[in-house]
């Protein structure tokens, strides 16, 4: 119980840093007197998730649904801890959308959709969907490859959060650059506009998966986590 309680905490405390940094950001590229603008959003949210990962991967680290459910299908987590992880994703993305909701403007928050994200006109949905999946192949392929393998150089999150600043800068004027679904549910919530969720959702879920599984079975087929990567360890 106490080690699920850990695990809760870690994720809840560093999914919340993400959405409430983040979402700041994009909000206050709402407002043209502040000169914040596609850089400075990719940079926000690259350096509070490469502070959160580092500060956080002992215990998760994962701080994203995608992220989790790639280690749930190569099982390095547990079903059940998988749940807490999610839940605790969620929780913190809701939290920290209401937190932005009442510290910021009524109209700012509102012309920004709670910090959330949307999908550009001059895309189709399946357009959306691919970038999407594509970035999000990238972020979790990276997760992989830097705090996963055994054989990572010790970089901490520094190399997950410059995937996540550099995924916002290419596809970020196209989709928000989600990948992650609670960095786009908990804004949904607070704002109450759900649109674009079933592609917030599936394609980073699926881009998620498939970097998983890829990474898992060219790399880590004979792998084990390493000890300071905390409880989460290969099943089986």
């Amino acid at each position: 119980m106490r080690d699920a309680v850990r695990h809760f905490i870690a994720e809840l405390v560093g999914t919340f840093a993400l959405v409430f940094i983040g979402g700041a950001a994009v909000m206050l590229s709402k407002n043209s007197g502040t000169g914040v603008g596609l850089l400075e959003i990719a940079l926000a949210h690259g350096l509070i998730l490469a502070t959160m990962v580092t500060a956080t991967m002992r215990i998760s680290g994962h701080l994203n649904p995608a992220v989790t459910m790639g280690f749930l299908v190569t099982r390095r987590i547990e079903p059940v801890m998988a749940g807490v992880y999610m839940v605790a994703q969620l929780t913190a993305a809701m939290l920290a959308a209401y937190a932005l909701k009442a510290i910021f403007p009524e109209a700012l928050f509102t012309a920004a959709r709670g910090g959330g994200q949307v999908i550009s006109l001059d895309i189709s949905s399946a357009q959306a969907f691919f970038a999407e999946l594509i970035a999000t192949f990238f972020l979790v392929f990276v997760v992989f490859g830097s705090a996963v393998d055994p054989q990572a150089p010790r970089v901490g999150g520094i190399a997950i959060g410059f995937t996540l600043a550099a995924c916002i800068l290419a596809v970020g004027p196209l989709t928000g650059a989600s990948l992650n679904p609670a960095r786009s549910f908990g804004p949904a919530v607070a704002s109450g506009v759900y649109e674009g969720q079933i592609i917030f959702w599936t394609a980073p879920l699926v881009g998620g998966v498939v970097a998983a599984v890829l990474y898992d079975l060219l790399f880590l087929r004979h792998g084990v986590e390493p000890a300071d990567h905390g409880a989460v360890r290969p099943v089986g």
